[in-house]
């Protein structure tokens, strides 16, 4: 017998002991606020993933972050010929052009938030599956984004209201843009969270998404002046209840018409935004374990 087979005979397997509670199944769904402390741990991977991806955004495009700008002035400038001129839906407002751009930048905002926070799951599948992270950093990043790109529009948009005709003053009340600005970006967070997890296991929601927003839009009295053209009580309701035209018409109210935005606003808007939010994060972490499986 050799010396090998000797030592291997007088070896003696120790049993070792390990404490199955510390184990965890690689993929499951922590605690809510376990998942919440987690998403805080990524703070500083979503801000910088986001900065970088709006400046890579249109790095391919000739003019670059310009299109950023120049896509809500062509929207504008398009809605003003066919709703300004031919349908003459500016009758009975004052500034109309200020009162278009107000409600094409702010809508934008949204628009481009909800969709890209809706989409995030599914079009980063193949960073679902091959990392383990918190989910919702995808549509919390993606939301981040939009709100990056969103602070130069913010300022084009003050800027076009003072320089185009009749050109408003600038008031204290301007203050008041950025609480309504940050309440209607946590109002998409909640919005995108729910959409994200539903196109995750039903693609053929991200299809409905243009014409809802579409709809949106055209609910949300950007073009026109709800009372001019609105007479039904319950379609009025509606409207007023519409958490855009609540941030459209506090965003006005400030920049246009140096007046303080009625308190009924802010309480629709502020209770929409913590409503989506609160929703929109429980609904998301209910389903993380299911994300990238489809």
């Amino acid at each position: 017998m050799s010396i090998e087979s000797d030592v291997a005979a007088e070896t003696v397997v120790q049993p070792l002991s390990v404490d199955m509670r510390r184990l965890s199944r690689v993929g499951s769904r922590p605690g809510f606020l376990d998942y919440l402390v987690k998403l805080w741990d990524f703070r500083q991977f979503i801000f910088y993933d986001a900065r970088a991806r709006v400046q890579s955004g249109t790095r391919r495009d000739r003019l670059g972050s310009a299109w950023l700008l120049l896509n809500p002035i062509f929207n504008g400038l398009t809605y003003y010929l066919i709703f300004g001129i031919l349908l003459q839906t500016s009758h009975g407002i004052d500034n109309f052009v200020g009162y278009l751009v107000v409600g094409i930048f702010v809508f934008q905002f949204s628009s481009g938030a909800i969709t890209a926070g809706a989409r995030s799951i599914r079009n980063n599948k193949s960073v679902v599956q091959a990392f383990n992270f918190p989910r919702a950093a995808l549509p919390i990043g993606a939301n981040v984004r939009e709100l990056l790109a969103a602070v130069p529009l913010v300022l084009a948009m003050l800027l076009i209201v003072v320089v185009l005709p009749p050109g408003e003053e600038i008031t204290w009340l301007w203050l008041l843009v950025f609480p309504a600005f940050l309440l209607q970006a946590l109002f998409n967070l909640g919005i995108g969270l729910i959409l994200a997890r539903m196109i995750s296991r039903v693609h053929d929601i991200t299809h409905l998404i243009p014409f809802a927003l579409r709809a949106w839009m055209y609910g949300s009295a950007i073009f026109y002046t709800y009372d001019r053209f609105v007479t039904h009580p319950q379609i009025l309701a509606a409207i007023q209840l519409n958490p855009l035209f609540n941030v459209i018409d506090i965003v006005r109210d400030c920049v246009l018409y140096a007046r303080v935005p009625q308190w009924q606003s802010w309480a629709i808007l502020a209770a929409w935004a913590l409503g989506a939010l609160a929703v929109g994060l429980v609904y998301f972490w209910k389903g993380e374990e299911s994300y990238g499986r489809g």
